[in-house]
C-alpha cells in the first residue's frame, strides 16, 4: 500500500458482549484490499440497530466478516485490489459493508460502493447505505410495490423507516406509518408520510382500514414481528405482501391461516448481511441505475440525527437504544 497509509488505525471494539459502555476505541492493523476490495479512508459511518444487536451478543458477523461493527461507511478509496477498477482510487465513495465500518479505514468490495455526488456531505453519503440497500430489496423487490399502491412501515422515524418514506414517496405510493409519539409523528409526516398514527394511543390496524377505506395496505414493511404480524396481516389489502427484516418484538409469531389463504397474502422477509457478493452486486447495480439518481440531484436527502466522534461509539449506541432519534445516527472519524 501507498506510503501515506498507515500500518495502524483506530476502531470500535469490545471484549465482550454487553450494554453500550463495553464499546472502547483499539489499535488495529489496517486491512488491505484483495481480489475486488478497496480500502477506504473512512470519513463517517453509519449506526444501525443491526449493529446494536451485535454488540448485544445476538447477531455475529458472517465467516470471513469483520469484527468490527459497521455496515455502512463514506471516504475516499486509498487503494485497490488487483481486480478492483483502478479508476476508484481517489474517488468519494459511499459502501455497503458486512463489518469493520466503526475504523479509520474499511475494506469494501469495489461492486458495492456508489460515488458521491459534489452536492452530498460525507456524513448523509454514510447515513445511506444500509437503509437504502435495505428498503429498496425489501420494499420494490420483494414486497413488489408499485405506483399507486399503499405501504405501510413501522418506526417511521427510524432510519430505515424515514429512508422508506422517501423511497415510496418518490415512487409513487402512498405511505403510512407508526410512530411512538406524537412528535415522531409530525417529523414523519414532515419527512412525507401520509398518514402517521401514534401506536401508543391508536389502533393502527384500524386506521390503517380507515385511512384505505376498508382496502387495507398493499406491502408492510415490519420490523417487529412478534404479535405485528397477525396485526399487519388484519390491515392487508387482498393480494398484499408481509415483507419482515427485523424481529424486535419476538422471534416467533401466530398467525390465523384461513385469513392468510382467504385474502392470497404473501409472507416473506430477509437479511442483506451474509447474501453473496454477486447479489449486492446486483442490488447495488440496480440502485445506482433507479434509485440513486434521486440522491444525486437532491430529491432525496437522508434525515440526519446527530453525529458522533468516532470514539464516542458508545455514547451513540445508548441514544439509538434511547429511541429518542429522529433518522440516522453517524459516528465521524475525524479524517
Amino acid at each position: 500500500m501507498g506510503d501515506t497509509i498507515p500500518d495502524e488505525m483506530t476502531a470500535i471494539g469490545y471484549d465482550e458482549p454487553g450494554k453500550p459502555e463495553v464499546l472502547r476505541p483499539e489499535r488495529l492493523p489496517v486491512p488491505r484490499p484483495e481480489g475486488g476490495q478497496v480500502l477506504i479512508a473512512v470519513s463517517h459511518a453509519g449506526v444501525n440497530r443491526p449493529d446494536v444487536i451485535q454488540r448485544q451478543g445476538f447477531y455475529p458477523p458472517p465467516p470471513g466478516a469483520s469484527p468490527i461493527p459497521g455496515l455502512e461507511i463514506s471516504g475516499t478509496v486509498v487503494a485497490v485490489g488487483p481486480d478492483a477498477a483502478p479508476e476508484l482510487l481517489n474517488q468519494p465513495v459511499c459502501a455497503l459493508v458486512t463489518g469493520g465500518g466503526y475504523a479509520q479505514y474499511c475494506l469494501a468490495q469495489a461492486t458495492h460502493c456508489l460515488h458521491i455526488p459534489e452536492s452530498m456531505s460525507m456524513a448523509e453519503a454514510g447515513a445511506i447505505p444500509e437503509t437504502l440497500f435495505t428498503v429498496w430489496h425489501n420494499v420494490f423487490e420483494r414486497g413488489w410495490a408499485r405506483e399507486g399502491e399503499t405501504l405501510l412501515v413501522h418506526g417511521g422515524t427510524s432510519g430505515i423507516g424515514t429512508m422508506a418514506i422517501m423511497l415510496g414517496k418518490a415512487f409513487g405510493l402512498t405511505v403510512v406509518t407508526t410512530c411512538g409519539s406524537e412528535e415522531k409523528c409530525v417529523a414523519a409526516r414532515e419527512v412525507g408520510a401520509d398518514l402517521a398514527i401514534n401506536y401508543k394511543t391508536r389502533d393502527f390496524v384500524e386506521h390503517v382500514r380507515q385511512f384505505t377505506d376498508g382496502k387495507g395496505a398493499d406491502v408492510v414493511l415490519d420490523m417487529v414481528s412478534g404479535e405485528y404480524v397477525q396485526r399487519n396481516l388484519d390491515c392487508l389489502a387482498e393480494d398484499g405482501r408481509h415483507v419482515t427484516i427485523a424481529v424486535l418484538g419476538g422471534l416467533r409469531a401466530e398467525i390465523n391461516m384461513a385469513k392468510l389463504m382467504g385474502k392470497r397474502h404473501t409472507l416473506t422477509g430477509s437479511t442483506l448481511r451474509a447474501r453473496p457478493d454477486e447479489f449486492k452486486a446486483l442490488l447495488a447495480d440496480e440502485i445506482h441505475n433507479h434509485a440513486w439518481p434521486l440522491f444525486e440531484d437532491g430529491s432525496i436527502r437522508p434525515v440526519m440525527d446527530k453525529i458522533f466522534p468516532l470514539e464516542q461509539a458508545a455514547e451513540a449506541h445508548a441514544r439509538m437504544e434511547a429511541g429518542d432519534h429522529i433518522g440516522k445516527i453517524v459516528l465521524e472519524t475525524g479524517a
